[in-house]
């Protein structure tokens, strides 16, 4: 019982409405709000602040949810852990990825799906700081983030490969004539930028104000599909990351020149928690990217590869 109460924690924090919850939990909403009920007694304190609807949890029932969060992955990876005595992984790997990564994560998660084909791989797209609660509330496995621009708490990190920015315009557009273009000659175009609560756009914003210029998009949208769109339509153009234009394969209407002076890179990266254990997919996952990064610099050393290769 005192796990299924943990669960029934973890899901009314997550769906914020107890019939939700209940379904998530297959149990009866009754059932639900008693187990919560039930356990409140048993700790000595109340934890969800009452209502005709959920409002929240208590200041106490905060740091409980924080245990039932615990508790509740812990028993979920160790039952994981015991499923199969050959060692056979199954189960639910959730991946958190920036949109700037969402070209290149199935680099490394089509080979762990490959390996582990019982387990079911769900990628959301997902902003940095999404990344970061969904780690710290045990919601993600792993996350496919910026490594250095922004703060990282409490997260174990690999290196994954370097993104540059290039400049995108259509084929019939002037300027696609060119191999290079300066960062102000760029921010001078009619710009489609991602929104600003995408740590992406506030790379670009960094670089052009370091280079004492302003970002002052005409357009602005919260998925490379947008600007895919915009950018198609004209005239608009934009400033994105060399992997999400590699991304969308045959485009042979849009056009990407190297952005120089400056020139701008930036570490990508796979971040799990920095919990022990960890759970037996992340801990499956972290095993694959150090080897394929592993073999990837073997190769570069002898000079046939490149790391950058596998992304």
């Amino acid at each position: 019982m005192f796990v299924r109460q943990m669960n029934y924690l973890v899901a009314l924090a997550r769906e914020k409405h107890f019939g939700r919850a209940a379904a998530a939990c297959h149990v009866s909403q009754p059932t639900l709000s008693a187990g919560i009920r039930k356990l409140e007694e048993e700790l000595g304190l109340p934890i969800v602040v009452r209502g005709h609807r959920f409002l929240g949890f208590t200041a106490e029932g905060e740091r409980v949810l924080a245990w039932a969060r615990q508790i509740a992955a812990d028993y979920a990876s160790l039952r994981q852990e015991r499923a199969d005595p050959s060692g056979r992984l199954s189960g639910t790997l959730r991946v958190g990825a920036i949109p700037a990564a969402t070209a290149a994560a199935p680099a490394l998660l089509a080979p762990f799906r490959d390996r582990h084909p019982e387990v079911t791989v769900q990628m959301l797209t997902l902003n940095s700081a999404a990344i970061q609660r969904g780690l710290d509330e045990l919601d993600l496995d792993a996350g496919i983030t910026y490594l250095d621009n922004e703060p990282l708490n409490r997260v174990r990190r690999v290196p994954l490969y370097t993104e540059r920015y290039v400049f995108v315009t259509r084929a019939g557009d002037p300027l696609a004539r060119r191999r290079t273009l300066r960062w102000a000659e760029a921010a001078a175009q009619p710009l489609c930028l991602l929104t600003p609560d995408m740590q992406n756009r506030r790379i670009i914003d960094q670089v052009m104000a370091e280079a004492g210029l302003a970002s002052q998009p005409a357009i602005e949208t919260n998925s490379f599909m947008g600007v895919w769109s915009f950018v198609r339509r004209g005239p608009w153009t934009s400033i994105v990351p060399e992997a999400s234009f590699k991304g969308l394969g045959n485009a042979s209407d849009l056009i990407a020149i190297e952005l120089v002076e400056p020139v701008r890179t930036q570490p990508i990266g796979l971040v799990l928690s920095e919990r022990d254990p960890l759970s037996p997919v992340a801990g499956a996952l972290l095993k694959l990217v150090r080897a394929m990064t592993r073999e990837a610099r073997d190769e570069a050393r002898d000079g046939s590869g490149s790391i950058e290769n596998i992304f």
